[in-house]
């Protein structure tokens, strides 16, 4: 969609340096190039200038705005572990939002000077929290008249009545040696308005979006024209509040691709807003609650403290404490809160103490430190019964932190991987442990299966030994099946052969010849696993390793070993569609995901976390690429025979129909071991027969 016609040509405009002026490009066209940057330069800093009628600017856009639906800048599971990391965090209020349907005497004065404090909690919580516990917050919150206009203390604008005409309130790094605050300092900025939902339903008006993109493009211009800011002038978040609720809206794009249309800078604005930029807009939820008093923990605080968070991140890098990394203790401070109002159970106390002191919130803390059995490089491990021994190498990275390379003393020079699992007694406390399960007790079952019909591969993982850890000492367990006070006592592991490098930990895109050959090894796996009616359910990227040319499906805790069996694992991005639908698998729910690997390795667009953050968007996902092809025709530029196994798959998707894998492993040997043309060549020796299963697809059609 073109707005006007386009009067300059920014396509080769280069980055501001610190000193304000263009990097000159050394090539035979620098001259040009300068040129045209400098046009770039002077159109964007004309269309700052004129930007300033926000009734205009919303005039322009407000139709489109009304006509587009917007993707919520945050995943859901972005917004859960704020929560749980900020458990221990401590926000204020000073002054409480007056709530317009509840109150009498609201005032403009009242809501921005609560509406000030309500961003300096935030702000201020956030700072000492996670980059500097005891130096002053660098930011201060100045309000601003309009989009050029001077900026204002709440305070000032009381003094000097300005207060009626504030539209909002600044997050402003200031500069100690500048008394002025400019708008290429501001961090954020929150937009007031008295309604921002659309009646009858909890969304943002077209309104309210409008009137947050103008400040954030008037920003983005600031950043792009400043000599002095170093945050990101491709990014903005603008929350948007009244009195009852709040939502955040993004802007993100690259203005060097901003261009004067027309001579008019509201076009100007409104082209690249619709055809360069991406814009995402949050759902509206409660900010205050009937009293007025801030809901920080609720989904609308949430929202504004991380837009906060990650705005802050854009000037001052990553924090020192991550929320990622402070989600992670929810479950020992969960523990410890139980602990601490004697919800322990009696099974649990004889291994976490019930009174609560300074001592025993230390004893608290190394038990759950210790909840994971940690080996060190060079231990030595013996199981019971079989009395296998083998020394521990070194944690391989990747495996939920429970996977080690280990030599067998018997055979030292074949390095293998040992999981290592987790007692049955401490399955209840932690949900991660389930992972440990899965990787180990319920890994071993499926291998052994595979064992024991004869069914060997080198493009499956072998057992080679498996029990539980025999630790030195005396053991003091009342049963077999019961453990000890020693750490270790009872701990299973499993100890598989082949090791490798997961293709997660790969450069992408892989060559035509190594996607090729992965899917024929995925295929082979997945053929000899079918011989036991066994199929892997959890086909991702983190699953298959590559080892000595050629590639193993590991990870066959999550397999699925009859109809009935609904435990496969739920990946968004690489999980079948009838897996995220149903909660079990089909008969070609593991070649479906195999396709979204190949597509993933092969350098396609996967869709991104926050894109898929359901499986409702994750179905959507799936339903576009296959509807428009979008798949078939990327693999077909690597791998004519990629394309059409893609084409085979989607021809089958969602059906009772089984994969033949014998027809298509054969094929992929032919090409794998003859060593041929990935591209015509094989079209044409298997022409009649690639066109049958390629084209027999009734979504492909329909592009």
């Amino acid at each position: 969609m073109q707005i006007g016609s386009s009067q300059y040509d920014l396509g080769s405009v280069g980055g501001q340096s610190l000193d304000g002026s263009f990097r000159k490009t050394e090539s035979v066209i620098s001259s040009r190039s300068g040129t045209s940057s400098k046009q770039g330069f002077k159109a964007t800093k004309e269309i700052a200038r004129s930007l300033t009628d926000i009734d205009l600017f919303t005039q322009h856009l407000e139709e489109w705005v009304t006509d587009h639906s917007f993707m919520s800048p945050f995943a859901l599971d972005e917004l859960q572990n704020l929560d749980f990391a900020l458990e221990s965090v401590l926000f204020q209020q000073l002054h409480r939002m007056p709530c317009s349907p509840q109150s009498t005497h609201t005032s403009k004065e009242q809501e921005f000077l609560a509406l000030e404090d309500f961003l300096h909690a935030i702000t201020d919580s956030l700072w000492h929290s996670l980059w500097d516990e005891n130096g002053p917050s660098p930011y201060s919150i100045w309000c601003p008249r309009y989009s050029g206009s001077k900026f204002y203390t709440v305070e000032k604008a009381i003094a000097r009545r300005r207060l009626d005409s504030l539209c909002g309130a600044a997050l402003v790094s200031r500069n100690e040696s500048d008394p002025h605050v400019r708008w290429d300092q501001v961090v954020h900025f929150a937009v007031y308005r008295h309604n921002i939902i659309n009646e009858n339903e909890l969304t943002m008006s077209s309104s309210s979006i409008c009137k947050a993109l103008f400040y954030a493009a008037r920003i983005l211009l600031s950043r792009t024209l400043s000599k002095y800011t170093s945050a990101s002038n491709d990014c903005v978040y603008v929350l948007v509040l009244d009195s009852s609720f709040g939502g955040v809206v993004k802007l993100e794009g690259d203005m060097g691709k901003l261009e004067l249309v027309s001579g008019n800078p509201y076009l100007s604005m409104v082209n690249w807003i619709i055809n360069h930029a991406e814009v995402k807009v949050s759902q509206v939820d409660r900010i205050w609650n009937k009293l007025g008093n801030a809901n920080w923990r609720d989904l609308g605080c949430l929202q504004i403290v991380l837009a906060t968070y990650y705005s802050i991140v854009q000037w001052c890098g990553e924090s020192r404490r991550s929320i990622t990394s402070l989600a992670t203790d929810h479950g020992r401070r969960l523990h410890q809160r139980r602990v601490e109002r004697r919800l322990v159970g009696d099974s649990e106390k004889a291994i976490i103490p019930v009174d609560y002191d300074a001592e025993s919130v230390k004893i608290v803390e190394k038990h759950i430190q210790d909840h994971r059995l940690k080996l060190e490089k060079g231990e030595i491990l013996e199981l019971e019964a079989v009395e296998d021994r083998f020394q521990i190498q070194e944690l391989l990275q990747g495996w939920n932190g429970c996977c080690y390379e280990a030599f067998s003393l018997e055979f030292p020079t074949e390095p293998l991987m040992l999981y290592v699992g987790a007692h049955p007694t401490r399955l209840e406390p932690s949900w991660e442990d389930m992972s440990l399960w899965y990787q180990v007790q319920r890994q071993t079952k499926i291998l052994n299966i595979f064992a024991d019909q004869g069914i060997c591969s080198k493009n499956l993982p072998q057992i080679v030994s498996n029990g539980r850890i025999l630790h030195s000492g005396t053991c003091t367990r009342q049963s077999p099946k019961g453990r000890c006070d020693h750490p270790s006592c009872g701990t299973p592991i499993l100890v598989v052969h082949p090791i490798g490098q997961p293709l997660s930990t790969k450069s992408i895109p892989f060559t035509s010849d190594d996607a090729i050959r992965c899917c024929r090894d995925c295929l082979s796996a997945l053929k000899s696993a079918k011989s036991a009616n066994v199929q892997h359910g959890d086909i991702c990227p983190e699953n298959i390793i590559t080892t000595n040319g050629f590639y193993v499906l590991v990870s066959w805790g999550r397999a699925v070993l009859d109809d009935k069996d609904t435990c496969p694992a739920v990946n968004l991005q690489f999980s079948s569609a009838y897996a995220l639908q149903h909660g079990k698998l089909c008969p070609s729910s593991d070649a479906e995901s195999l396709v979204y690997v190949l597509y993933y390795i092969c350098g396609g667009k996967m869709a991104s976390q926050e894109q898929v953050d359901s499986i409702e968007s994750a179905l959507k996902w799936r339903e576009r690429c296959w509807r428009k092809r979008v798949i078939q025709q990327y693999l077909g530029e690597v791998s004519s025979l990629l394309k059409a196994f893609a084409d085979y798959i989607d021809g089958i998707v969602g059906t009772p129909y089984s994969v033949d894998y014998d027809v298509w492993v054969e094929r992929f040997n032919k090409v794998v071991d003859g060593g041929r043309n990935r591209g015509k060549v094989v079209e044409v020796e298997h022409a009649v027969r690639v066109e049958d299963v390629g084209e027999s697809s009734g979504i492909g059609d329909s592009s």
